[in-house]
């Protein structure tokens, strides 16, 4: 006795068959009909049908790494003076417009508090370094709206 595996579409039929049979009806192609495969599986009637190779076993789990969860960028906006980008035309010799942006000059920057009696480290445009200077980080911080106690 011989076994012969016959795929019909997504099931499996495997048979049990003398090897002196015409095992030609056995052979199935995907371009037959349905009232073929319908023939077929009238001629194939109580054999039994295994779907056990289609069955899906459970998926491993991956251990892909991990992304780091997203941090904030930082604009390239200074929150003393609210400065940020401007667009302006970069002009060839021909005369041709290109659309450029002129970033504002941002530093970061380690500034004693007073009040605070510590340290704060900042992104600050170069003229609100100046404008510390002159008038004092906590006047300047409460003109801007900016809780340095956060920082």
């Amino acid at each position: 006795m011989a076994t012969i595996t016959a795929t019909l579409g997504p099931i499996m039929v495997g048979v049990a068959a003398k090897k002196s049979q015409n095992f030609s009806k056995l052979s199935l192609k995907s371009s037959r009909t349905s009232s073929e495969i319908g023939f077929v599986a009238s001629q194939l009637s109580g054999i039994k049908i295994s779907t056990a190779h289609f069955q899906k076993s459970a998926p491993l789990p991956i251990s892909a790494p991990r992304r780091p969860s997203l941090q904030p960028v930082a604009r390239r906006v200074c929150p003393f003076t609210g400065k940020k980008s401007n667009k302006a035309n970069k002009v060839s010799h021909s005369n041709h417009k290109t659309i450029k942006r002129q970033f504002v000059n941002l530093q970061y920057k380690r500034i004693w508090w007073e009040a605070g009696k510590r340290y704060v480290k900042l992104r600050l445009s170069t003229k609100a370094i100046k404008t510390i200077e002159k008038n004092g980080l906590d006047a300047v911080a409460k003109k801007a709206g900016i809780d340095l106690s956060k920082k």
